[in-house]
């Protein structure tokens, strides 16, 4: 089976600083749909692995982030792909747990509902926490400039390895022939 890891916020959508807090607010980046739809025609199955603090924050509530994902999942199939699965952190840093990246928690539960080592999974990105939960788990670490991706290149932190991308659209072209 073959599996690439996305960040949802800065990668398949455009970002806010403000948090995407409705449906409205959801906007894909342009060519981020059929680059799904790309990778699904290649084989892979595609999961979102996204921090959603804002519910935490206590700025929206489940049935708003089922209804954003809604809207994400719909707009995918009609761009011909599907998403396989959406794993969400809910908790803000002051919660400490194991699943908000740049802890691995999400990531290994992935490996486990998928019965999958991650070793060498693409898991795409546009800040640093979400290149540093794939190093975690030994995942290949994919940055996309979109999003804080271009912020997130210039940080001397920036896990060595990690494959640099325009955005989803190039990083899926370098992964499909």
């Amino acid at each position: 089976m073959k599996l690439v890891i996305l960040d949802r916020d800065g990668v398949i959508n455009f970002d806010s600083d403000l948090y995407i807090k409705s449906p409205e607010e959801w906007k894909p980046i342009p060519g981020s749909l059929d680059a799904i739809a790309k990778l699904n025609q290649w084989g892979y199955r595609v999961v979102v692995a996204t921090n959603q603090s804002g519910i935490g924050r206590g700025l929206f509530e489940m049935d708003t982030l089922n209804a954003i994902h809604e809207k994400m999942m719909k707009a995918v199939a009609q761009a011909g792909g599907r998403i396989d699965a959406i794993f969400f952190c809910p908790h803000t840093n002051a919660d400490k747990c194991a699943c908000r990246k740049p802890k691995a928690g999400m990531l290994e539960e992935i490996a486990s509902r998928y019965n999958a080592d991650l070793e060498g999974v693409p898991a795409i990105g546009d800040s640093l926490r979400d290149l540093e939960a794939a190093i975690a788990v030994r995942a290949q670490p994919i940055l996309v400039l979109t999003g804080k991706g271009k912020k997130t290149e210039a940080d001397p932190d920036l896990p060595a390895g990690s494959l640099v991308f325009a955005d989803l659209a190039a990083a899926v072209n370098h992964l499909t022939p």
